[in-house]
């Protein structure tokens, strides 16, 4: 049953996703996002924030504004921005997070490591998300697919807190869980979404380059790589949607990481989202990625360690490449990068 309002703060293609659901279950929801058009759509009576794709098909309404606009305070905020605006996004809902509340870091990355020394360590929630989505356009969401929607608290702990955030988002993913090791799904995407970074260098979509024969050492290498750091960081990375950390591990077999690139492939195959976000933001939003905000992070916890990451440092100067139009976005970037490993 609806209980505290919820403000959630980016209202693209994660927060729009499950806010539009809370709201459909008759929950209190305030959106704020950046782009005025998407907001003004949000807050139209007739027009609202629509969801489209084979998941599910409906439009809601519900209060939208800009930062700038926004007046109150909230209990329960959803962040959602890109992993890149952690930093200012936290700072600016900092005023409309109430003394017992919390942030809930619904974004891809280490971003609670950012969230935590602004709002307090303890004001603080993780999740991890693995279902597709893409900001369309104002007021258009596309759900291509289903996928795996954890929760946790960044110590372990299963709280009051937790289990009512659970029941929450049950509203949003009837086979969404808790869990006592959220680190270690962030982890798990991290691995992921190095291959995601990856694709988004090429053309091809995500189960169609995982499929490649000739791309198997590249997603072996980044599996690798940051299966290490992990280790290294003490985290028990979790297994979702095909991708299983024991083939990535030390010890690792390369049949055991053919399989689990195998499952992911068929996992994306039932997608209408195709390619990644980040080639979105390459191919069709012209814009910065998140990779300064994901992989970075994994090379500079790597040194820490005394550890190195060749190929994932070769993956973010690649994309930046792109970003500054120095480089084309042609599947012989995967080629390249693969071949990093063999040399």
């Amino acid at each position: 049953m609806p209980g505290d309002p919820i403000l959630v703060w980016g209202a693209g293609a994660i927060g729009g996703t499950v806010g539009a659901f809370l709201v459909r279950a008759g929950h209190d929801v305030t959106f704020v996002d950046i782009v005025e058009e998407h907001v003004r759509a949000i807050a139209a009576p007739g027009r609202g924030l629509a969801i489209r794709g084979p998941v599910a098909e409906f439009s809601v309404t519900a209060p939208a504004f800009l930062p700038s606009e926004l007046t109150g305070v909230w209990r329960k905020v959803f962040l959602c921005v890109k992993a890149h605006h952690t930093q200012a996004a936290t700072t600016a809902l900092l005023p409309h997070l109430a003394s017992d509340g919390y942030v809930l870091s619904l974004q891809n990355g280490l971003c609670e490591t950012v969230i935590a020394p602004i709002v307090g360590r303890e004001r603080t929630m993780g999740a991890f998300v693995n279902f597709g989505a893409d900001w369309m356009g104002p007021g258009e969401v596309l759900y291509g697919n289903r996928g795996a929607v954890v929760l946790g608290e960044l110590d372990g702990r299963i709280t009051g807190r937790l289990v009512s955030l659970h029941r929450l988002m049950l509203d949003v993913d009837d086979r969404a869980v808790m869990t006592d090791n959220i680190w270690g799904y962030l982890w798990g995407k991290l691995a992921y979404g190095a291959m995601l970074f990856a694709q988004a260098t090429g053309q091809d979509s995500i189960a169609g380059a995982l499929a490649n024969p000739s791309l198997f050492p590249l997603w072996l290498g980044l599996g690798r790589e940051v299966m290490a750091v992990a280790a290294a960081e003490g985290v028990r990375a979790e297994s979702f949607n095909g991708f299983d950390p024991d083939a990535f591990r030390p010890g690792g077999t390369e049949a055991a990481a053919k399989a689990s690139i195998a499952a992911m492939v068929a996992f994306n195959r039932t997608s209408a989202k195709t390619h990644s976000g980040v080639w979105r933001d390459l191919a069709v939003r012209k814009r910065r990625t998140e990779v300064d905000a994901q992989l970075v992070p994994v090379s500079v916890i790597a040194r820490r360690h005394g550890l190195a990451t060749p190929l994932i440092d070769r993956l973010v100067a690649m994309i930046h490449e792109i970003e500054d139009g120095r480089r084309p976005m042609t599947d012989a970037n995967l080629l390249e990068l693969a071949g990093l490993v063999a040399a």
